[in-house]
C-alpha cells in the first residue's frame, strides 16, 4: 500500500453470487481465496486470480450470517460461520462435489449450539488449526476446540452443557469509567493479535474495549453459573466517551494492527480511533476518571508550574533542528489556517493545515517546532473545530486549549476558546471562570466584558430551569434504574433480559415484573405533496413512554459491584468499587457515517497498516492516513451501506461488501489519481466536503430518531416484539 497506488484505486471488478446483504468477507491467509457470509444464509468462496465462484455452501443457518473464517493450516479446507442464528458452524470444503459450485448437500463437520444470542464475530488464531472463538450478544464469549466435540445443546436445553465459555461479560457492561460493570455486555466483536496471539480484544454495547490476556483467565466454564467479569489487561474509550454513560453508544467493530501494537475502535454514531497497545507503566496515554475533570477546571497557576510546559527560564523561543525551509513551512501553514479563521469559511482545510503543522507522526512537526508557533496553531486549531462544530469536534477543541495552556498558563486565545467549548457542552459554571480568568489577562477587551455577562446570563437561565423542573407540579416517578432507558436500552436489554430471566426459576420469573420508562424522540413523514423538500413533509416530537414488561429484577440487584452472584458477593458489596485506568486514543478518523448497521468494519490497509478504511451509511468508503488522520480516498462502494471492508494480505487490493448483493474489487488501476472516486465510472462529481458534513448531519442527528409513526411504535412496545427475527431498526438498514 501507497498513497499514490491508493489514490488510484477504482472498481475492478464485482462479485455476484449471493442472494442477500453481504455481512461478512474475509482472505485466507495467502490471500489465494476470499470467504463471504449473507443474508441468505450461504458462505461462499472465491478464487482471487480468477475472480471467480468456486463454492457456495448452503450453511443450514436459520438466520443472516455475521461472520465467516478460514481455519489457519487446514490448506483453507476448514471453514467457519456464525449466524443470527446463535450457532456456529465448520464445513470442510474438501468434502464438497468437486466440479460443482453449488455445494448444498455438505454437512457441517461441528456445529455448536450453546449461545443463546446472535454470533456477531468469530476469532481465528494463527497457527492453530483447532480452535476458533465466538463473541455474542449474550455476553459471552466461547471457545470451541474441534478435538473435544463436534456438536453442543443449545442453550439450557441439557444439564450438562459444554464447558467452554472463556469470557462471562454477562454482568460486564459498564455505564462510564467510574461506575461498576453491570448488566449483560452484548458482544459485538472480537480479534486475536497475530503478533501476540495470547492477547484477545472485545468490544461490546458500551463504549469500552477490552483488552484480556489468554493466560491469565480463569479455566472454561459452563453459562449455568454467572461469573464476575475477570480482570482485564486494559480498557480502551476515547476519554470524552468514558463518562456519558449514554445507553446508545457502543463499538461495532475492534481489531488490531498487523504488529499488534495498536488497536482501532468503530463506534455506532461515533467516529473510527486509534490507540496504542501498551503493557508498560507510565503510559501518558491513560486516564482515569479524574482526569477529564482536571481538563476543564481552570487552574490559576500563573507563578506555578504545573501547567507549564517549558521551565521558567527558559527563552520563549528555541532554534528548532528543522530547517528554515520547513519552519517557514510551517509558519505558512498556520497563516492560512488564521485566514480560515478569519473568513469564517473553510474550517475544514484550516484544520488540516494546522494538522501538518502539529501532529508529531507522519507530515507533521509536532513538538519540533517553536513552542510559540505550536501554541498559535493550538489555539487557532481549537477556533475551528468551535466553529465546524462536526461531531466531538468541541472536546478536541478542549484538548487543544489544554495543550496550549501547558506552553503558556495564562495565554488569552486559550481561556477563551476553553470557555466557548465549555459553554456549547452546557457546562456554564465552569466556562464562567475560563471567561473571567481570560478578562484578566485582557482586561481593555470590551467584547471579552459581554463575553462574560453573556455566560452569566445562560448560568442563571440553566440554573432557573433545574429549579422549575424540581419545583413543576409532581415530580415524574423514576425508573427502577434510577435514569430514564433510551430506546436502545430496551432493545439491547430486552435480549438481555430473556437470557436472564431463562436462567431464573419459572416462580421467581414470574414475580419480575415491573415498569421502565422510555424517553423517545421520533420523526414521520405526513401525506403531502411529494415534489417538495422532504424536510418539510417530516414531522418531530418526542414520546414518555412506560413500559411495563417482565424483567430480571434479580440480575438487577445481583449484579452490583460487579458480583453477579459471585460466591464473594456479600464480601464485595461491602468493599467500594475501585474504577479502573483505561488508554486513551492517539488519532480519530472522521468523515464516515456509523449509524445504520451493528456491523460496520474498520480495518486497517496494507501489511504495515500505514492506512485505516471504514464503510459508511451513506454508500461510500473512506481511507485515511493512519498517523495523520488525513482522509486521503473516498469511494461508492454500494447503493446503500458498505459495512465490511477487508485489505488483501499482500497485494494493493480492498474488497468491500455491505447491503448490496455483490462483492466489490478495487485495485489502483485508475488512469488518474484522485481524493474521490465513484465505482467504474470514475471520479466522482459531488463535492468530497458535502458529502462529509452530510455525513456529520445524520451523526448529529439523535440516534433514537427512528423513522416509524409514533403510532407504530406504540403498537411495537405493545406487542413487545423483540424476538428473534423480529425487525430491529439497528440492524437492518434495508428497512
Amino acid at each position: 500500500m501507497h498513497s499514490s497506488l491508493i489514490r488510484r484505486l477504482s472498481q475492478d471488478k464485482e462479485l455476484e453470487g449471493h442472494q442477500g446483504c453481504v455481512n461478512s468477507i474475509a482472505w485466507n491467509s495467502k490471500g489465494s481465496l476470499l470467504i463471504s457470509g449473507s443474508d441468505d444464509t450461504r458462505m461462499n468462496i472465491w478464487s482471487y486470480t480468477c475472480q471467480k465462484l468456486l463454492h457456495s455452501i448452503d450453511t443450514g443457518h436459520s438466520a443472516n450470517i455475521f461472520c465467516t473464517k478460514f481455519i489457519p493450516e487446514t490448506s483453507d479446507e476448514l471453514v467457519v460461520s456464525g449466524a443470527g442464528d446463535a450457532e456456529v458452524r465448520l464445513f470442510n470444503l474438501s468434502q464438497t462435489s468437486s466440479g460443482s459450485v453449488d455445494d448444498n448437500a455438505v454437512a457441517p463437520s461441528a456445529m455448536y449450539q450453546c449461545h443463546s444470542r446472535r454470533v456477531k464475530k468469530l476469532a481465528v488464531e494463527v497457527g492453530n488449526p483447532h480452535v476458533v472463538w465466538s463473541a455474542s450478544e449474550d455476553g459471552t464469549l466461547r471457545q470451541h476446540d474441534f478435538r473435544e466435540c463436534s456438536t453442543c445443546p443449545p442453550a439450557g436445553s441439557s444439564p450438562h452443557e459444554c464447558r467452554n465459555v472463556l469470557l462471562d461479560l454477562r454482568c460486564g457492561m459498564k455505564r462510564s469509567l467510574a461506575d461498576p460493570p453491570k448488566q449483560t455486555l452484548a458482544l459485538k466483536s472480537c480479534d486475536i493479535s497475530n503478533s501476540r496471539p495470547h492477547l484477545l480484544l472485545v468490544g461490546g454495547s458500551d463504549s469500552f474495549a477490552r483488552l484480556y490476556d489468554r493466560r491469565m483467565l480463569p479455566p472454561l466454564t459452563s453459562c449455568r453459573r454467572r461469573m464476575s467479569p475477570p480482570p482485564c489487561v486494559g480498557y480502551f474509550c476515547p476519554m470524552h466517551l468514558s463518562e456519558r454513560g449514554r445507553s446508545s453508544l457502543h463499538l461495532t467493530h475492534v481489531t488490531f494492527s498487523p504488529n499488534g501494537e495498536e488497536v482501532l475502535l468503530s463506534y455506532s454514531g461515533e467516529h473510527v480511533y486509534l490507540m496504542n497497545v501498551d503493557h508498560g507503566s507510565g503510559n501518558a496515554m491513560q486516564y482515569n476518571t479524574g482526569d477529564l475533570t482536571k481538563l476543564t477546571t481552570f487552574t490559576p497557576l500563573f507563578n506555578g508550574l504545573e501547567l507549564q510546559w517549558l521551565p521558567p527560564d527558559l527563552p520563549r523561543t528555541i532554534r528548532s533542528s528543522k530547517s528554515n525551509s520547513v519552519l517557514e513551512k510551517c509558519r505558512k501553514l498556520i497563516q492560512y489556517a488564521e485566514k480560515c479563521l478569519e473568513e469564517g469559511a473553510n474550517y475544514f482545510s484550516g484544520i488540516e493545515a494546522c494538522d501538518e503543522v502539529l501532529d508529531g507522526d507522519g507530515r507533521g512537526h509536532g513538538h519540533d517546532i517553536d513552542p510559540m508557533l505550536r501554541h498559535e496553531g493550538l489555539c487557532i486549531r481549537a477556533a475551528l473545530l468551535l466553529k465546524r462544530k462536526w461531531k466531538n469536534d468541541v472536546h478536541m477543541a478542549i484538548r487543544d486549549c489544554y495543550s496550549a495552556r501547558r506552553i503558556n498558563s495564562s495565554s488569552f486565545r486559550a481561556l477563551y476558546y476553553m470557555s466557548e467549548a465549555l459553554s456549547q457542552l452546557g457546562k456554564y459554571k465552569e466556562a464562567l471562570e475560563f471567561a473571567l480568568a481570560a478578562q484578566c489577562s485582557a482586561p481593555s477587551n470590551t467584547e471579552m466584558s459581554e463575553w462574560v455577562e453573556n455566560i452569566k446570563k445562560n448560568l442563571a437561565s440553566a440554573e432557573a430551569e433545574k429549579i422549575n423542573k424540581t419545583n413543576d407540579g409532581v415530580p415524574r416517578p423514576e425508573p427502577r434504574s434510577g435514569r430514564a432507558l433510551s430506546l436502545s436500552d430496551i432493545l439491547y436489554r430486552s435480549e438481555a433480559n430473556s437470557d436472564a430471566s431463562q436462567d431464573a426459576p419459572r416462580s421467581e420469573r414470574e414475580d419480575s415484573d415491573y415498569d421502565e420508562e422510555l424517553e423517545l424522540d421520533f420523526e414521520t413523514s405526513v401525506p403531502g405533496d411529494e415534489a417538495r423538500d422532504i424536510h418539510s413533509n417530516i414531522l418531530h416530537g418526542s414520546l414518555n413512554l412506560r413500559i411495563h414488561r417482565r424483567g430480571d429484577s434479580t440480575r438487577e440487584t445481583s449484579c452490583t459491584n460487579g458480583s453477579c452472584g459471585s460466591p464473594s458477593s456479600s464480601q464485595s458489596d461491602r468493599t467500594p468499587y475501585q474504577p479502573e485506568v483505561a488508554f486513551d486514543m492517539k488519532q480519530r478518523y472522521v468523515g464516515h457515517c456509523n449509524v445504520g448497521t451493528d456491523i460496520k468494519q474498520a480495518s486497517f490497509l496494507g501489511q504495515r497498516g500505514d492506512y485505516v478504511a471504514s464503510g459508511s451509511d451513506d454508500g461510500r468508503w473512506f481511507i485515511w492516513e493512519k498517523q495523520t488522520g488525513r482522509l486521503i480516498k473516498m469511494l461508492i462502494g454500494d447503493e446503500a451501506v458498505v459495512n465490511c471492508v477487508q485489505s488483501h494480505p499482500f497485494d494493493c487490493v480492498v474488497a468491500t461488501s455491505g447491503i448490496d448483493y455483490t462483492i466489490k474489487i478495487w485495485t489502483p488501476k485508475a488512469p488518474v489519481p484522485s481524493i474521490v472516486a465513484g465505482g467504474a465510472a470514475g471520479p466522482e462529481t459531488s463535492n468530497v466536503l458535502e458529502a462529509m458534513e452530510s455525513n456529520q448531519r445524520r451523526l448529529c442527528h439523535n440516534r433514537e430518531a427512528i423513522l416509524f409513526s409514533p403510532f407504530e411504535l406504540l403498537e411495537r412496545f405493545r406487542m413487545h416484539d423483540f424476538s428473534e427475527g423480529s425487525l430491529h431498526p439497528f440492524e437492518c438498514a434495508q428497512s
